[in-house]
């Protein structure tokens, strides 16, 4: 007699295939990992102990600290976007500067990708603040690292002094944790909050992003003029200054 025995759909389920990370590793037009510049500021802020979560650690506060934070840089074009065209300059936005954190990541072999999303926030400029008629910044970037089996958020986009001069505090990284924006200030006011994810991505979607950026922001010309955000940050933090008490 033919017994029938109920298997459990788990058992005879496929295992799921391993993920492959080589698109995560290879160069591409934005990513331009392989650029002598990209390997050798990845050799000098990687090496260390940790293994990869150290190194991406190391990764994470040089191109942090290393690249300051300017959103007049943004020229959404693979010319614009390329890694080692950021780190020549010395400054980017948060889009470029999760790219060239990814590159170095994949020039040291370890699997990286671009994360992008819609954040409300509240650290802007005056002028910031007219060209753009809201305080939604549309495809947000960070950088998804590949460490310990899983893929952990990385948010590079504001140095250390421009936090310092804002009041915010830094965002840390550990290598084990995703690194998104605070909800709030060192005062408890609110600085960020995520409104929508658009997902994670091999390369830079370069059209989706010129073509959200032309319906969001209709009237924005960024790099008008080359204006100077150090100097607009240094105005708008006088405004809030409160004057000391009048010396005798």
């Amino acid at each position: 007699m033919t017994m029938s025995v109920d298997i459990p759909q788990e058992i005879i389920r496929p295992i799921a295939e391993p993920e492959d990370m080589m698109p995560y590793l290879v160069p591409t037009p934005t990513i331009d990992c392989e650029n002598p510049e990209i390997v050798a500021f990845a050799r000098k802020h990687g090496q260390g102990p940790g293994g990869v979560p150290g190194t991406a650690v190391r990764l994470y506060y040089a191109v942090r600290d290393g690249l300051r934070y300017d959103p007049y840089t943004i020229d959404v074009n693979v010319d614009g976007l390329k890694a080692s065209n950021t780190l020549a300059s010395g400054r980017g936005w948060c889009v470029s500067k999760a790219i060239v954190l990814a590159a170095c990541c994949r020039a040291l072999g370890i699997p990286a990708r671009l994360g992008y999303a819609d954040a409300r926030n509240h650290l802007s400029t005056e002028r910031m603040r007219q060209l753009m008629k809201t305080d939604v910044f549309t495809w947000h970037g960070y950088t998804s690292i590949h460490i310990g089996g899983k893929w952990v958020k990385a948010t590079p986009a504001f140095n250390v002094e421009l936090c310092r001069k804002f009041g915010l505090g830094t965002l840390e990284f550990n290598g084990r944790e995703d690194s998104l924006y605070h909800p709030f200030d060192l005062s408890g006011n609110r600085h960020m909050e995520y409104l929508r994810d658009h997902g994670e991505f091999a390369d830079t979607p370069v059209e989706r992003i010129a073509e959200d950026f032309a319906k969001t922001y209709p009237d924005v010309d960024f790099m008008g003029g080359r204006p100077d955000f150090d100097q607009e940050v240094e105005a708008e933090i006088l405004k809030f200054e409160v004057p000391g008490p009048a010396k005798s």
